[in-house]
């Protein structure tokens, strides 16, 4: 039977409640209607390097530092055992939750996950929490690189500009609404070395989650970059903003042992 490898531009997916869950939250106790608002967070899940693609193009990019990123050649993750923490908060309606989960990809088995510990409202665990996590699993079994590649298939890539200690920053936008699709900006070093994503989901996921905004945080592990936090905030009809985070501590890379943990639940 032949496998798709798993590739880490499948791994950028979005999550939302579907509108069944809406009408049904709708006819019920405030409660549930806020743990729906919850629910309906939109979770860019981000194992998602978005790695970029080389292009067939006979079009120069606009600026030099353009061109260095998108022919960086950076070894790709195909395997990797984290442990991940999960949190998710409505505001508005005083409701949370949070789960911690080994996490595992390998190109045999794919992503797979356990959870180890969890707390909080039961409802967001398993309706955001949970289903992140599964979600992500069918991404990558389904391997959709392409579509949330950084790639000019994909984005404009506009201009560099300098900011505080000699980090630069690149403005993309999408050539399409799609959920997999950021309209913002890269943080990267002077060597093309991507540190962040930064921006707005370029296509709302529903009329009741109008407008997504998310964060994703890159580190070297093992001397491979990988995600090391997400957030992402959904402005939600009725249930107001919803919040969500995720962060990772890497025990192995390409299988290669991390060789310090990196605690990074804290860091903003």
């Amino acid at each position: 039977m032949l496998r798709r490898r798993p590739t880490m531009g499948t791994m950028n997916s979005v999550l939302v409640c579907s509108t069944r869950d809406i009408l049904t939250a709708a006819t019920r106790c405030p409660r549930t209607l806020l743990a729906t608002g919850a629910g309906l967070l939109v979770i860019a899940l981000p194992l998602a390097l978005c790695a970029q693609e080389a292009e067939d193009d006979s079009r120069a990019p606009s600026h030099p530092l353009v061109s260095r990123f998108l022919t960086r050649a950076d070894e790709p993750v195909h395997a990797y055992r984290a442990r991940r923490r999960l949190e998710a908060h409505n505001p508005r309606f005083r409701k949370e939750a949070w789960l911690e989960a080994w996490t595992w990809l390998d190109p045999e088995n794919g992503f797979r996950f356990a959870i180890i510990a969890e707390g909080g409202s039961k409802y967001i665990r398993n309706r955001v929490l949970r289903r992140a996590l599964e979600t992500e699993q069918r991404t990558i079994a389904a391997g959709d690189a392409a579509r949330a590649s950084l790639s000019e298939t994909n984005y404009t890539f506009e201009g560099a500009e300098t900011i505080e200690n000699g980090l630069l920053m690149l403005r993309i936008k999408p050539k399409r609404k799609d959920m997999l699709l950021v309209d913002g900006s890269l943080l990267v070093t002077d060597d093309a070395d991507l540190l962040e994503i930064a921006g707005r989901l370029a296509k709302g996921p529903s009329f009741w989650t109008p407008r997504v905004e998310i964060r994703r945080r890159y580190e070297r592990r093992s001397a491979v970059r990988v995600p090391v936090f997400v957030e992402s905030t959904a402005h939600v009809r009725i249930a107001g903003r919803s919040e969500f985070r995720m962060t990772y501590e890497y025990e192995s890379v390409n299988g290669r042992p991390v060789s310090a943990w990196f605690g990074v639940a804290g860091s903003r």
